[in-house]
């Protein structure tokens, strides 16, 4: 069985096949349009998990806003740069993560699911200290504590999700507060997501 472990060397394996066969119909588009809303072009956008770039962070790259692209696979930065060559690229554990700068949005859009369940508990301090004031954090979860395995390529993939009430005592305990979360959401392709803003 797959485990929290192995998701950096999966995605270092099957990075170049995830890149030609991800879905680039940009279904996510409602959710970071909501990540946005009444603010002006030229956000600086921190993606976590950015994976190879398309679609999420080309659409805010496209927007005019200044995407730095973070993941822990190396052979992911490598798709990313290919595709984005004027965003700036990370290669780092989310998990240790510390720019020393703040970021407008910050989004994880199915990635941090993908760490163990206290390891997403302590990722929230770590988005408090790159959200700038009143930035607005989109992530995924599950729609309820539980773990799971899904497939990337050939390869299983490890997901765990904590309870939407654990999020919000998360979120909470971070500085954020809960704009919306849709569990399970149609119109998200069956997605549980969550947009928060930092309260300071």
């Amino acid at each position: 069985m797959s485990g929290p472990d192995d998701i950096l060397p999966t995605y270092d394996r099957e990075a170049a096949r995830w890149a030609r066969e991800r879905n680039r119909s940009l279904w996510e588009e409602p959710a970071l349009q909501d990540s946005v809303a009444g603010r002006a072009p030229g956000l600086a956008v921190l993606d976590l998990g950015c994976g190879a770039g398309e679609p999420i962070a080309a659409w805010y790259a496209a927007r005019g806003d200044r995407v730095t692209g973070v993941d822990g696979a190396a052979a992911m930065i490598t798709e990313f740069c290919a595709r984005l060559p004027r965003a700036e690229a990370i290669h780092a554990d989310m998990r240790t993560l510390s720019l020393g700068r703040r970021f407008d949005v910050i989004l994880s859009f199915n990635a941090m699911f993908h760490l163990r369940p206290a390891d997403q508990r302590a990722m929230f301090p770590i988005l408090a200290a790159h959200a700038a004031p009143g930035a607005r954090l989109l992530f995924t979860s599950g729609p309820a504590a539980g773990e799971a395995v899904g497939r990337v390529g050939d390869s299983p993939v490890y997901h765990a999700s904590l309870s939407p009430g654990d999020y919000r005592r998360a979120l909470a305990g971070a500085g954020f507060r809960v704009l919306w979360f849709r569990p399970e959401d149609a119109g998200l392709k069956g997605h549980s997501v969550w947009l928060a803003e930092a309260c300071t």
